[in-house]
């Protein structure tokens, strides 16, 4: 869901609060300028509620949100640091407690990666980032460039944090693994179509250095998805996050059954040779309309010369979804043409800046070049201005009540007999497929067909969501669970960094992988996957643990040798 108004995809309970006449919406606003050591929260009527300070811990990058409770998930310009130079370029990310206690601080940057613009923290705690992937001369022909230049590629990776300044990559999509090229039949992403196959990037398209330039990413915790916003190549991306790193880099497995390949795509046609208009131009901060609020599951992102003078816009798109799939006619371009609505802004941003949608219909609009905020009634009226004082990448509104109360546990899901049951909350609802179940608001659902189940509980104070993992069903087979230590196989063995786990398990019982090194110091937790990355970990031999949800385990030996 959009971590833009609700952020780190926990969405913040509107129910008792509709639209009044021509209202702000009600909560603070959170901003840090570019080049700056502190953010700021404001009031609708201006003033400065809470001033957070981070000088000697390195000036504001890209984009700064908060979670509920409080805490604020920040990336850092990590300037003199970073090899890779160029626009919105971080190189590292930290989290911060609302009262400006540094909890994790984390560098990524090199000769061959780098992070650079937004992040959009998960519900299981772990956070979303970009990060540029360096490609050769070599890698660029072989791939089926035109040119064998150097090329930036991308990637998006989910860390899981580890102690104060180190984490683990617990899944990983690059650009690089979906290209196509319709030039070189001895070359690798050869097809004769390119619109024949929108489902990947044209490595040929407007190539060079900064290729496609990514500058926003949200997670929709419903559909298991996360849309991507590329400056360069104009377009907005839908990909699947059900997968594991490996179905990540093929073409089967997830949610969709469609691995790693790009699930949807919208703003620019011409990109994969389909007839039609571009729309976007250099768009920025794409993001799913969260529950809650009107619209809920359009994509919305800024669209920097989207009018004449240029003025930037706000394009709302609605999608051409099923389940987790996306139509499109074999040959022609996505739907829709154009975009569903637009909203002109009061001025221009030549790049970055950001949007929110509010469950009164306001919309909340950030030009970054310019440091102006400002809120606006669904008829277009400006209700609340804020000049930062600087050039503001983006700025995020929240309610009291989300700032002041954490998240409940992320719920999970259990089989209790041929029933699905929750894990206890306040308030319950019930999703199959991405969709919205009406009516299931217990804490017990009895399936009627098969699919990935989630369910969303409330906090006690009903001002936050969270979001289950979703869970296969099936109606038609039992559990059948581990009992011996032959009941699971783990290869290769040794590995140079992926794993597979192999089980007798239906696919629909829970279990828990546990990864620990030889002195029992657990590295890494994950559910429900069959394959794990153990590249970013150290040569030498670990335990790997299996458990499922009743309580059996099963232990392996496993030797890592990079």
């Amino acid at each position: 869901m959009n971590k833009r108004t609700f952020t780190f995809c926990f969405i913040l309970s509107f129910i008792t609060v509709l639209t009044i006449n021509a209202q702000q919406w009600n909560g603070l606003t959170y901003y840090g300028n570019s080049g700056s050591t502190n953010g700021y929260l404001v009031d609708t009527n201006g003033t400065t509620v809470k001033t957070f300070t981070f000088a000697g811990f390195g000036s504001n990058g890209y984009s700064t949100h908060m979670m509920p409770g409080g805490d604020v998930w920040r990336s850092v310009s990590n300037s003199g640091s970073n090899i890779l130079t160029g626009g919105g370029m971080t190189g590292r990310i930290q989290r911060w407690s609302y009262n400006n206690v540094l909890l994790w601080d984390y560098t990524y940057s090199s000769a061959s990666y780098c992070l650079h613009h937004d992040h959009c923290p998960l519900p299981n705690g772990n956070v979303l980032v970009i990060s540029y992937d360096v490609k050769t001369p070599t890698d660029a022909y072989n791939a089926g460039a035109t040119s064998s230049i150097t090329i930036w590629s991308e990637k998006v990776m989910e860390l899981k944090p580890v102690g104060t300044n180190s984490a683990i990559v617990v899944w990983q999509w690059n650009a690089w693994d979906h290209l196509v090229q319709n030039l070189y039949p001895t070359r690798g992403n050869y097809q004769t179509s390119i619109v024949n196959n929108p489902q990947r990037i044209n490595i040929n398209y407007q190539t060079q250095k900064d290729w496609m330039h990514m500058n926003g990413i949200d997670y929709n915790p419903m559909l298991d998805q996360i849309v991507v916003s590329s400056h360069n190549l104009n377009e907005w991306y839908v990909i699947d996050h059900s997968t594991t790193t490996a179905e990540a880099a093929g073409t089967t497995g997830g949610n969709a059954g469609k691995g790693g390949d790009i699930l949807y795509r919208w703003g620019n046609p011409p990109a994969y040779q389909a007839t039609g208009t571009k729309i976007l131009d250099v768009t920025h901060d794409s993001h799913w309309i969260p529950e809650g609020v009107p619209n809920a599951g359009y994509l919305v992102g800024l669209n920097n010369k989207g009018s004449t003078g240029p003025k930037t816009t706000v394009d709302h798109v609605t999608v051409p979804r099923s389940n987790y799939n996306y139509t499109i006619t074999t040959g022609s371009a996505f739907t829709p043409a154009t975009f569903t609505s637009r909203h002109i802004s009061s001025g221009y941003t030549s790049n970055m800046g950001c949007s929110d949608q509010f469950p009164n219909g306001n919309q909340m609009v950030c030009l970054a070049t310019s440091g102006t905020i400002y809120e606006i009634d669904p008829a277009g009226n400006v209700l609340w201005t804020k000049s930062t004082g600087g050039s503001c990448p983006q700025s995020h509104r929240y309610t009291t009540c989300f700032i002041n109360n954490p998240a409940p546990a992320q719920p999970t899901i259990s089989l209790s007999g041929s029933d699905l049951l929750a894990t206890t909350g306040v308030t319950y609802q019930w999703y199959v497929n991405g969709n919205l179940i009406p009516g299931e608001t217990s804490q017990l659902h009895t399936p009627n067909q098969n699919g990935i189940y989630v369910v969303r509980v409330t906090d006690s104070n009903g001002c936050v969501y969270a979001y289950s993992a979703g869970y296969n069903y099936s109606l038609l087979t039992g559990i059948k669970g581990l009992t011996s230590q032959n009941d699971i196989n783990i290869y290769p063995n040794p590995t140079s960094g992926l794993v597979s786990i192999a089980t007798n398990l239906i696919n629909h019982e829970n279990f828990t992988v546990n990864v620990f090194d030889s002195f029992g110091k657990l590295l890494l937790s994950v559910e429900n996957t069959n394959t794990l990355d153990l590249s970013e970990l150290s040569n030498g031999v670990y335990f790997i643990s299996v458990i499922t949800e009743r309580g059996i385990s099963v232990n392996k030996k496993i030797s890592l040798a990079k």
